[in-house]
């Protein structure tokens, strides 16, 4: 599968962002789905994933309650919805997909070539 993640830019504190990753390939519905992020100077970081029927997400802590994912099947993609962004969101965001495992899963085997995501303050 691959992957093309889009939808980053620059917005202020307080502002949303829907990030899009659209998937080619076959068999879009078999891959758990993950979004993770590298902040300047910090490791790259999962921040949330979906089950493949969409009913499952898992949240990072640092963005519980402010960050939604959710997938379309039949449109082989997945989304990101960002609210309340503040400065420290500010970070190259990456989709990723695997077959392996479930929602909870941290390893993944395809990944997009990331979009940016600026916040100020």
């Amino acid at each position: 599968v691959q992957l093309q993640a889009s939808g980053g830019g620059l917005v202020q504190g307080g502002d949303s962002l829907r990030l899009s990753c659209a998937a080619s390939g076959r068999g879009f519905g078999n891959y758990v789905m993950g979004w993770f992020r590298r902040a300047p100077g910090k490791e790259r970081e999962l921040i949330a994933s979906i089950g493949r029927g969409g009913s499952l997400a898992y949240y990072a802590d640092s963005v519980k309650g402010r960050f939604t994912i959710s997938r379309d099947n039949a449109k082989n993609t997945v989304y990101l919805q960002m609210n309340s962004l503040k400065p420290e969101d500010t970070a190259v965001y990456y989709c990723a997909a695997t077959q392996r495992g479930d929602y909870k899963t941290s390893s993944y085997d395809y990944w997009g070539q990331g979009t940016q995501v600026t916040v100020s303050s």
